[in-house]
């Protein structure tokens, strides 16, 4: 569990569904937890006892209910998605609400429209420190490398126009928004410049 900044945690776990590690985070002044795995490290127990316990989970787009249910469990959360892709967990074991882009999910976390991949592609803006933005799956990043998409199979029937809009949409977040760290929900952590490098990477794909 690393504190990225002040009250943001992040940390890695594996998912065996796609036999790969992934990421999570937790605003803890918010009470907000983003696509949450169960910690390798401490468990559920790393969260009990902490002065602001999870109070709602946030997604960044709808395949990232991971263990939301454990969570949901052992504290309550409640559980929410952008509302255009609720269609895809009506028949999951957790109720999932939804929201608008632009909405205040909790203080200092706000939802904006990324799209393009699918509809419900979420960017997750945090108030913390010099400030902080969540992604899905529309930008990843190996180890410690650059910026980048996913593989084109992965990416639709036509994946250079997924790539100009993402990159549009991220050029737009980065022209718009203050963060210094960006989250990414496969791969590690951009932390210190991180508004610049999705400038640079969004401006180079949109075309």
């Amino acid at each position: 569990m690393d504190e990225l900044l002040p009250g943001l945690h992040h940390w890695t776990a594996w998912r065996e569904t796609i036999r790969q590690p992934v990421h999570s985070a937790y605003v803890e002044p918010a009470g907000v937890l983003i696509d949450p795995m169960v910690p390798d490290d401490g468990g559920l127990d790393w969260f009990r006892g902490r002065e602001e316990p999870p109070e709602r989970i946030v997604l960044t787009n709808r395949h990232h209910l991971r263990f939301s249910r454990q969570f949901a469990d052992a504290f309550g959360c409640s559980v929410h998605c952008h509302e255009a892709g609720l269609w895809d967990l009506l028949d999951r074991p957790v109720r999932v609400q939804g929201f608008a882009f632009g909405d205040e999910l909790a203080p200092g976390v706000v939802a904006h429209e990324v799209g393009v991949i699918c509809s419900e592609e979420t960017a997750l803006h945090i108030a913390a420190g010099a400030g902080a933005l969540a992604v899905a799956d529309g930008v990843i990043r190996r180890d410690e490398g650059e910026l980048a998409f996913v593989p084109d199979f992965l990416l639709g029937d036509d994946p250079d126009a997924i790539k100009r809009g993402l990159g549009a949409a991220y050029l737009r977040l980065a022209e718009e928004l203050e963060f210094d760290v960006l989250l990414m929900a496969h791969g590690a952590p951009w932390i210190g410049g991180a508004r610049a490098a999705l400038r640079a990477f969004g401006a180079a794909h949109a075309g």
